[in-house]
C-alpha cells in the first residue's frame, strides 16, 4: 500500500433518485459516472476529469439492520491493513459493526462500523483498487473531518482502531478553545476531528466530506438552481470559503474554495 493505514481513502454518496442525482453532480462538478453493472449492485463509479473521485449507489428501497429506510447520505471510508483485525479492534473499543465485512470482488474489503459516537465510517482494505486519486482540483475531495459532541471518545477510538496520529490543529481561530485536531501534521493530513459542543446541534454531528470548488458563492447558485440546498455560509476560513449544502436527497456536504482563504484577524 502507498497510503498510510487511516487515511481517508474513499467515499461514497447514496441516493434515491439516482437520474436525479447523476443530472445534479454532474451539473454542479462536471462528473462522470461509470456503471459497474449487476456485479456490483449498480454501483457507479465518479470521475472528475478523468481523475477517480469515488462511488455512488442508489439505496432507493434498502433499509437498515432496524428496518428504517436508508438515507440519502455522504459516507467516508479509512484505509485499513488487516481488515479483520482492525473489525475486532472497533468492537473492543466501544464501537458496532452495522456492514459485515465482505469483499468486493478483486478491488478490496470493507465494512461499515458505527464509532462509540455514533458516527458512521467506513473500513477500506485494498486490492486492486487503493482508493480515489488526490488531486485538490475543483470536484475533487479536499478535506474530511468528524464533528462530535464527545470529542474525547472519538479521538481514543480511531487512535485505537486505525492508529490515528491525532496532533492540534496548528492554525490559530477566533476561538481559541474549540479544540480540533488532524490525523498527522500539516502537510500530511487528510481529516481531523473537531469538538462540535456549542457549535452544531448533536443531530448534525458526523462525518463530513468538503468537495472543492473554484468560488463558492457560485457553487452555491449552482446547487440551488439544480435543486439543492444551502443549510449554512458561505463563511470564510483560513482554510477556504465553505458551505454546507444539500443535493436533491438531502445528502449533505461541504463546498469548499480554498484560493478564497482569508485568514482569522
Amino acid at each position: 500500500m502507498s497510503r498510510s493505514i487511516g487515511t481517508s481513502t474513499w467515499l461514497d454518496v447514496s441516493v434515491k433518485d439516482l437520474d436525479a442525482a447523476k443530472a445534479f453532480y454532474s451539473g454542479l462538478f462536471g462528473w462522470e459516472f461509470e456503471n459497474l453493472g449487476d456485479d456490483f449492485n449498480g454501483y457507479h463509479l465518479i470521475r472528475n476529469d478523468g481523475a477517480l473521485v469515488g462511488g455512488l449507489m442508489d439505496v432507493s428501497g434498502m433499509t437498515c439492520p432496524e428496518g428504517d429506510p436508508l438515507p440519502a447520505a455522504w459516507g467516508v471510508y479509512l484505509l485499513v491493513d488487516d481488515a479483520e483485525a482492525r473489525v475486532r479492534r472497533v468492537t473492543d473499543n466501544g464501537g458496532t459493526v452495522i456492514v459485515p465485512l465482505d469483499g468486493i470482488s478483486d478491488t478490496g474489503r470493507m465494512a461499515i462500523v458505527l464509532d462509540p459516537t455514533g458516527a458512521d465510517v467506513g473500513l477500506w482494505e485494498p486490492g486492486t483498487l487503493e482508493g480515489y486519486e488526490f488531486t485538490g482540483s475543483p470536484g475533487s475531495p479536499v478535506w474530511f473531518e468528524l464533528m462530535t459532541h464527545e470529542f474525547d471518545a472519538a479521538c481514543a477510538f480511531y487512535t485505537a482502531v486505525v492508529d490515528a496520529d491525532l496532533v492540534p490543529m496548528s492554525e490559530p481561530m477566533e476561538d481559541d478553545s474549540f479544540r480540533y485536531v488532524t490525523n498527522g501534521p500539516e502537510g500530511k493530513n487528510g481529516w481531523g476531528i473537531g469538538d462540535a459542543t456549542g457549535v452544531m446541534p448533536k443531530e448534525a454531528t458526523g462525518w463530513r466530506v468538503y468537495l472543492g470548488v473554484e468560488e463558492a458563492d457560485a457553487a452555491v447558485t449552482r446547487v440551488q438552481d439544480l435543486g439543492g440546498k444551502l443549510l449554512e455560509g458561505p463563511v470564510d476560513s483560513p482554510f477556504g470559503r465553505i458551505a454546507t449544502v444539500t443535493d436533491p436527497d438531502g445528502a449533505s456536504f461541504q463546498l469548499c474554495a480554498m484560493s478564497e482563504a482569508v485568514p482569522e484577524g
